[in-house]
This record gives C-alpha cells, structure tokens and sequence, in this order.
C-alpha cells in the first residue's frame, strides 16, 4: 500500500488529509477501529480519563480490571467464567493463554493451523502458520510446534470435494501430527474461528465440534484467538459461541479499543485460572485508557440491535460482493464470510491464486477510488479484504461496494 498519503482526522468510515480529501476507509484501520474513527462517547470518555489520570500501577487498578473484565465476561459463552486484564495487544494475550494451557497441563506443545496469524512477538510468530514470518529468525526459535492443513475448502489440499463427504481430513491431521512429529507433550491447540490473515478462511460446518472432540479425547486444551473476530466483527460478540467452538480459552485485543486504543483479554473456564500476576504482565497492560476504552466499548456494542444490526447489514455486505462475483468471476474466485468481516478470492483466467493481481487491486483502491483495502497475509497471499466499522452504515457498504464494481470494471 502507498505510503504517500497522510491522514490528519478520521470520522466514521472516512479518513481526511490535510487538504481535506476524503477517503473511505473499509477495513477499520488494522480490523482495530470497531467503532469507527473517533466515536464520539469513546472520545468523550477518554478525555475525562486523560484529563484524570493515565496511568497507575496495576496493583492499584484491580478492582476497576474486574468490572471491566465481568463487563466482558457478561457477554461470553456461559463456560467462560474467568480472565485475565493484564495485556494490550493480540501477541502477548496469545503467549498469556498458552502459558496458561501449559501451567495448566504441565506440557508445552502448540499446534496451530497452516496461514494462521496469532501474532509478530517471536514466541506468537512461532506459533503462527506462516513461514515467512519465521524466515529471518529461525536460529532463534526453539520451541517445538506443530501445524496442521487449515480447513480451507476452497482450496483444499487433499482435493476434496467438501464436509463433511471429506470425513474432515484437516482434522485427522492432528491425530497425524501427534503421532509422527511431536514428542508427545501437547498442551493446546490455537486457531481463529475465521482465519483472518490467511484469507478470510470460514471453516466449513461441523468443523469445530470434530476439533472439540478432539481435544476431549487427547486431553488438550483448546484456545480460540478471537483477536480479529471477538467484540462483534461477526456480528456476535463472540465468534466462538456462534460457530459453537466451546473453548477452554478465548484471547481478545484490536476491537476491544473501539477506537484504536490498544487493549487486550484473555478469557477462560474457572478451572484455567492458574496463573500468579507476576507470570504474565506488562507495564501497560490493564492501564485506565484501555480500561476505559475497553468499558465504553462494550457497552456500546452491547446495546440493543447493535449487533443485530451487523448481521442484517452483513449479509447485505456479502450479497453486494457476490453480486460483483457474478460480473467478475474471472477475477473473483471466490467470497466468503459473516457480518462485517469478509474476503474476495482474486485468481488468474485459470483459477490459480494471484497475488500479484490482489495487490494491484488494494493499490488501485487506494490510488484511483480513495478507498483503504488490505490483502491477505501481508501481501503474499491473494485474498482481499472488506471489513468497514461496526458502525458503517448501509449508506456505507453500497458506497463501498459501488467503488469495487467500477475498480472491477476497469480490470
């Protein structure tokens, strides 16, 4: 993405330079900005608290943590009772449950999917599905972790023909794994409801009951990174309880700030709650402007037909996109997603993934529609995304989708 444009002020969906041209932005920032470039009650909300007091150590902060933790709490898959406010972004709230997985079970290997994203800190890339991350570091990684073929039907790569006629062969790979590779240690299981980064990856139904089951069975702990899909992105608070994932762990950042200010979660069953304060926290983390943020978020999204309003918009969203599929099925191979999280397979005349082509089109949106897109894994994967603030309006998406079809009509 160029890196030539400036932005001095944002509001709702709309990003301004300093000569006040107006671009749409459609993909919430980093996936961070949930509400929408400064929200008015967020804003309001954080200048009382900047005005007040920024910062005080977390030994003082305990009791404001555990309101805004039950405000997240109230709204979690029953089983989900516990947490932890001590991190500000996905990385380490990621490393913080599978320190708790491995406390927990006294073991402390990871398996994770194939292009899964589960964060950039050395430990989070280790664990993350992407080699290229690893490229430059690998004589400094050390722990060992598996991973498995992500459930990516599309692009199947045992070529089959669907679940559940597939009998779920990216999960038989587990048992693979646990039998051929690893040392016999493993602790959890990482993955997102929705491979974010990947590709906007949707597991097909039936998916995450056999990855429930699983884990039941080889006694492994089972986390859901909820990084990118947690606090409404798919038009339920929780992905996991939509798609009925039953996690022992749900870990929670990026929208959780409503605005962009960083704040972190890990959620968890009662049982998991095994770690001391001095094991897994950071100078900023739990600090009263995510505190904050972080309550005041949750209130607005909690609010009456908020979510709802996600979901009927959303599948407005993906009806728009598919649309443009059937004009443009020779550049789009495939949509795919719910709410406001969605993502357009871009292929060649022959079906084949172009990347090079997905990233002209993100460069195109930018330059010729003033419109903010991003592609999939850092610009080495072929998938494009489009996922406006919770708060864009119907207004919003048919614009978006309006400066898509003639972006596609010039290709």
């Amino acid at each position: 993405m160029s890196s030539n444009v400036h932005f001095t002020k944002g509001k709702g969906i709309r990003l301004y330079t300093p000569q006040n041209d107006e671009y749409i932005d459609a993909v919430s920032g980093t996936f961070n900005i949930a509400l929408g470039y400064s929200h008015p009650e967020l804003v309001e909300v954080l200048k009382t608290q900047l005005e007040d007091l920024v910062h005080v150590s977390s030994s003082f902060t305990g009791e404001l943590a555990q309101n805004v933790l039950d405000s997240i709490l109230d709204h979690a898959p029953e089983h989900i009772t516990d947490g932890w406010m001590r991190d500000i972004i996905g990385s380490t709230a990621n490393e913080g449950a599978v320190k708790i997985a491995n406390k927990y079970n006294g073991k402390n290997e990871v398996i994770s999917l194939s292009m899964s994203h589960h964060g950039q800190t050395l430990y989070a890339t280790s664990i993350s599905g992407n080699a290229f991350r690893r490229k430059s570091f690998s004589n400094t990684l050390t722990t060992q972790n598996g991973i498995v073929p992500a459930p990516y039907c599309y692009r199947c790569p045992y070529s089959a023909k669907g679940a559940p006629a597939c009998g779920y062969l990216c999960t038989e790979a587990i048992y693979d794994y646990i039998q051929y590779s690893s040392s016999d240690n493993i602790s959890c299981i990482i993955l997102e409801p929705i491979l974010g980064n990947g590709g906007n990856i949707v597991p097909p139904e039936g998916y995450f009951e056999r990855i429930r089951k699983i884990c039941d069975e080889l006694d492994i702990v089972l986390i859901a990174d909820e990084v990118q899909t947690g606090i409404g992105r798919t038009g339920y608070m929780f992905a996991s309880e939509h798609y009925n994932i039953q996690p022992d762990i749900i870990t929670l950042a990026k929208g959780l700030g409503g605005i962009g200010i960083p704040a972190a979660a890990i959620l968890y069953r009662s049982e998991f709650a095994v770690l001391e304060k001095f094991e897994h926290s950071y100078t900023s983390g739990g600090n009263l402007l995510s505190l904050a943020a972080t309550q005041k978020t949750m209130e607005v999204v909690s609010r009456d037909g908020f979510l709802e309003n996600v979901r009927e918009n959303g599948t407005i969203l993906g009806d728009l996109l598919n649309t443009l599929k059937e004009s443009y099925g020779h550049i789009i191979g495939d949509v795919r997603g719910i709410g406001y999280m969605w993502g357009l397979e871009i292929v060649d005349k022959d079906g084949a993934p172009d990347v090079d082509l997905a990233n002209r089109i993100i460069e195109l949106a930018l330059t010729d529609h003033k419109m903010i897109l991003r592609g999939s894994r850092y610009g080495f994967g072929n998938v494009v995304k489009v996922r406006p603030a919770l708060t864009a309006t119907l207004d919003d998406i048919e614009e978006i989708c309006s400066r898509l079809n003639k972006l596609f009509s010039k290709l």
